[in-house]
């Protein structure tokens, strides 16, 4: 009787078949069609974009669209208006990259994902040959303006391009801010089409507004980098007033600033206009 049992035991075992260990699902799955995938740009065209924003393109519009916008309501003729974008377009594209290649390092130790070279998505040659090639335009596009409204206009970009590299994390920081933007209203009460507008010195209430505009602008920038700034030691004004002020009322009091100012750009361009 054992030894039938044996058998019976050992036909049984034979005759069922083994269980694999492994999950018979397949191990990876199907990946539907069209999930998953990126479209991958050349690499021409992501430095391209990335060059865009790398010349802090909101501010370049912002700016050059200003400027012009008070070329049209001088009077000046849409060929002449579009000069003006085009020029303040190139030296606010320059001075955009400039910015970042001098804070690439900060960038990039604060891990701004925003900024191009810090990343590693630009090279810094590559920024400096873009620098090269807009310098390059901006001298004939802006002796079209003619050569007193070409000059007021680069010595005012030479200026900010120094802030860039000094006075930009002290007391005077809004110096180069105030001195740049004063510039505007020579550049624009000089300017003509082709060089042959010999222009007028524009009224001091004028320039003086235009420098307390740059100066608005440049705390109204500061602050949403108050806290990184204060990281890598700089102490500009906006900063200083913040930590008397806060943030939040440094915040409202520049932006009143500002409305009151451009206020007062209204005013003066109505009443007394940019040249007497």
């Amino acid at each position: 009787m054992a030894a039938t049992t044996e058998a019976e035991t050992h036909a049984h075992s034979d005759d069922t078949p083994d269980t694999p260990d492994t999950d018979p699902t397949p191990a990876t799955a199907p990946v539907p069609a069209g999930s998953g995938r990126r479209l991958r740009l050349p690499g021409g065209v992501r430095r391209a974009l990335a060059l865009v924003v790398a010349a802090h393109p909101r501010q370049l519009v912002v700016t050059a669209a200003a400027v012009a916008l008070a070329a049209f309501v001088g009077g000046r003729p849409m060929s002449e208006v579009g000069l003006v974008a085009l020029t303040v377009a190139l030296g606010q594209a320059i001075l955009g990259w400039h910015n970042d290649i001098v804070d690439r390092a900060t960038d990039a130790a604060a891990g701004r994902t925003d900024k191009p070279l810090a990343t590693g998505v630009l090279e810094t040659g590559t920024v400096w040959f873009a620098v090269a090639c807009a310098t390059l335009a901006l001298v004939p596009v802006a002796v079209a303006n003619g050569l007193v409204a070409a000059a007021a206009y680069v010595v005012g970009l030479v200026v900010a391009l120094v802030g860039n590299l000094v006075l930009r994390g002290g007391v005077l920081s809004w110096l180069p801010w105030a001195l740049s933007f004063a510039t505007y209203p020579v550049f624009l009460s000089y300017g003509g089409l082709g060089g042959q507008h010999r222009g007028e010195p524009p009224v001091v209430e004028m320039v003086v507004l235009a420098a307390l505009l740059g100066i608005c602008v440049h705390v109204l920038r500061a602050l949403p980098g108050l806290v990184q700034d204060n990281r890598d030691g700089r102490r500009h004004l906006a900063l200083r007033v913040a930590v008397k002020t806060g943030a939040t009322r440094l915040l409202l009091l520049t932006s009143v600033a500002t409305a009151a100012v451009l206020v007062g750009i209204a005013i003066t361009a109505g009443t007394v206009g940019l040249t007497r």
